[in-house]
């Protein structure tokens, strides 16, 4: 280990040249790896809504519809403008009434169906297109068809969601880091020791998170949320490595004049800590990748990648730039702008018995209110109202009671009887308003071959036939879930093998996989993280009290919304808690190695809780402090609320656990002293100090 602090100090030159130069293929990376805003792609495969939107895209060459609004233009004026629709690459059809007329003789589409999209002076168009949902091809057709529509047009449906969100997420990430980084600069100046040094941190962890995007392309694709969150939330969780090597490295100076050996010290002495301190972290993330749900796949193997990266840079490019800056970071040095807060130690030790009792007064009302807590499914509830795509699903809400799309997959050889009669009873479905197929526009009377082969393409390929359901129900309510049901049972009597796909099935099958994933992932994580402390200390109590201790902090943070009415995203519920416990339960940590090391060296266990608690607060408190900007600031900002409720939820829970560790982990310490002394390996004094102070160095954090 010696070596490897004066092989860093030695090549610190070439490490420097190297980091500029891999800059060039991260960044290529960066550019090269696309965005997927469309969160229901990362469903599980094998159910059957997605399986249905497979066959659609591969039998009919479409997986994806949108529904445009039309108001006050004559029909003249929309045939015109839906010929020039139809000649935007990759839209295959453009269905309306007017086609139909075109298509078949009116006299022979049945009297019920004649003005079934039409309601006053507006009119529902449906544009059926060549590619899938979220694919490229398909955004880029939107966008076209928004080019080429009267400003009386509004375009609706996921694929018009996905672009708005695209092009509101792909402008705000910017600011985001911006935000991120200007709040950390001001936190790091007030209370690290040198003004200058603050920047080389945002600088050295500025190449890790690129070096992180940049290696994303091995996947090929991330999601918008990762590629929001990641540059934030990797600057908040490795932060603590930059400042721990600098406080080592000054300590070491004091002991060493020679700054290239006290360096190459630090430089050890680092990554014997990170490496430690990071295993928790990586194991939050791990957990994420236990969803079945991939979005937690890929925002925890992106951020798991990138502290490991992070900690990489911090022990190679950051000491190296520290060395051929070192003389300029020494004349910026200053006094830390924060007060000692160790002096409270004594205070808070001697009335732990208020903080145990606090804790069991907030934990039930908070363990309440995060079983309650409302949460939403629909997507489009995260975005700003005034987007084109949200407007249009108000106009579509308003001109004809709609709110959502469901598509079946018909046997393509189930008698025209029989699927008038499914439709049928589609029809008194309540919430229902229309139920549109082939046979909803020709009459009985009608013999297949006079059906135009240009209007049988769209719907029917000879294996499936599709059946479009329009319902008043929003997507993700209770109401189109039971609508669903019933469609389904209905579905089963003509049809076994038919499929019943759409926004609202899938987001159905979202609420279902995502309530099993909180179990999961929440379970994975409390195991992942206490089997981490077990082998670190040695014990069999302290999983069990520093896990305890960091998911009251989790209960607190997570019952808030529930008594201040908050609704959460819901990839909130299920990805906080795993965040918050393996990014601060480092806290907890850290306290409990400077308790291990004063009961080695004979303090019984309240002079051992204080000694803990003094030696630590300042270093936790920065550490929480530091996170709190890296995240607070993007949640204010943020007009996507997905993004912002995640920030939102991350700062508070930093300052959440920085209070409860602070205040009741000491009193935990002192109430259970006995179990954790005679279930745990080295806190015992045996006359060995060196056994505590080494087990004591490696899971620190800031220090």
């Amino acid at each position: 280990m010696e070596k490897f602090g004066k092989t860093i100090v030695k090549a610190r030159i070439p490490i420097l040249i190297l980091a500029l130069i891999l800059l060039i293929p991260a960044a290529l990376g960066y550019f090269h790896t696309r965005t997927n805003y469309d969160i229901l792609t990362y469903l599980p495969k094998d159910i059957e809504t997605m399986k249905g939107q497979d066959i659609l895209a591969k039998d009919f060459g479409t997986g994806a519809f949108s529904t445009v609004v039309v108001e006050g233009m004559t029909d003249k004026d929309i045939a015109a403008m839906t010929e020039k629709m139809e000649e935007v690459p990759h839209v295959k059809k453009v269905l309306w009434e007017g086609v139909l007329g075109q298509s078949l003789p009116e006299q022979l589409i049945p009297e019920k169906y004649r003005g079934q999209l039409s309601q006053g002076d507006a009119k529902l168009l449906m544009v059926i297109y060549d590619t899938t949902l979220s694919a490229d091809e398909t955004l880029k057709a939107v966008e076209d068809l928004r080019a080429v529509m009267d400003e009386k047009c509004f375009l609706g449906g996921m694929s018009a969601i996905v672009v708005d969100t695209k092009n509101l997420s792909d402008s705000e990430v910017p600011m985001y880091v911006a935000i991120a980084v200007i709040l950390c600069l001001v936190v790091l100046t007030i209370t690290m020791d040198s003004f200058l040094v603050p920047v080389f941190f945002l600088i050295s962890i500025g190449f890790a998170v690129i070096y992180n995007l940049g290696s994303n392309v091995i996947g090929g694709e991330i999601s918008y949320v990762t590629k929001a969150l990641a540059a934030v939330l990797q600057l908040a969780v490795t932060m603590d490595y930059s400042i721990f090597l600098w406080h080592s490295y000054c300590g070491k100076k004091k002991e060493n004049d020679n700054n290239l050996e006290a360096m190459a010290d630090a430089i050890n002495e680092t990554l014997v800590s990170v490496v430690g301190s990071s295993i928790t972290t990586v194991a939050g993330f791990v957990a994420l990748m236990f969803m079945s749900f991939t979005l937690g796949l890929d925002l925890g193997f992106v951020m798991a990648k990138g502290v490991i990266i992070g900690v990489i840079c911090c022990v190679t490019i950051l000491p190296s730039m520290i060395l051929c800056f070192d003389k300029a970071l020494m004349k910026t040095t200053h006094r830390p702008f924060i007060p000692d807060f160790s002096r409270l130690s004594k205070w808070i030790v001697k009335r732990f018995y208020i903080f145990i009792i606090l804790a069991v007064i907030l934990v039930i009302p908070a363990f309440y209110g995060q079983k309650h807590n409302k949460v939403y499914y629909n997507l489009d509830t995260s975005l700003p109202k005034n987007l084109p795509s949200i407007v249009a699903g108000e106009k579509l809400q308003e001109s004809f009671e709609m709110n959502s799309t469901h598509i079946v997959m018909l046997d393509s050889k189930l008698s025209r009887k029989d699927t008038k009669n499914f439709m049928k009873e589609i029809e008194n479905v309540d919430g229902i308003k229309k139920v549109l197929g082939l046979e909803s526009f020709v009459g009985s009377a009608v013999p297949d071959e006079l059906i135009p082969e240009n209007l049988r393409e769209v719907v029917d390929d000879g294996e499936y036939k599709l059946i479009f359901i329009l319902s008043e129900y929003k997507v993700a309510t209770d109401e189109v879930n039971r609508q669903c049901d019933e469609i389904n049972k209905i579905l089963d009597k003509y049809d076994d093998k038919g499929m019943l796909i759409g926004e609202a099935p899938c987001t159905k099958d979202l609420i279902t996989i995502t309530n099993h994933d909180f179990n999961t992932v929440n379970t994975v994580s409390i195991l992942l993280v206490g089997i981490i402390i077990l082998f670190v200390f040695r014990s069999l109590s302290l999983p069990v009290l520093l896990v305890s201790v960091i998911e009251v902090a989790i209960f607190i943070n997570m019952g808030i919304p529930y008594y201040s009415g908050t609704t959460l995203p819901f990839i909130a519920s299920i990805v906080i808690g795993t965040i918050q416990l393996g990014s601060t339960v480092d806290y907890a940590i850290l306290m409990t190695n400077k308790y291990k090391a004063a009961r080695c060296v004979g303090l019984p266990g309240k002079a051992a809780a204080e000694e803990a608690l003094s030696g630590s607060v300042n270093s936790i408190f920065v550490s929480a402090l530091t996170f709190f900007a890296a995240t607070f600031g993007v949640g204010l900002y943020s007009k996507i609320d997905m993004i912002s409720s995640l920030c939102v939820l991350m700062a508070r829970g930093a300052i959440i656990s920085m209070f409860i560790v602070i205040l009741l982990l000491p009193a935990v310490l002192r109430l259970f002293d006995g179990i954790v002394v005679h279930t745990s390996m080295g806190f015992k004094a045996h006359g060995n100090e060196n056994e505590g102070t080494h087990n004591g160095q490696l899971l620190t954090g800031v220090r």
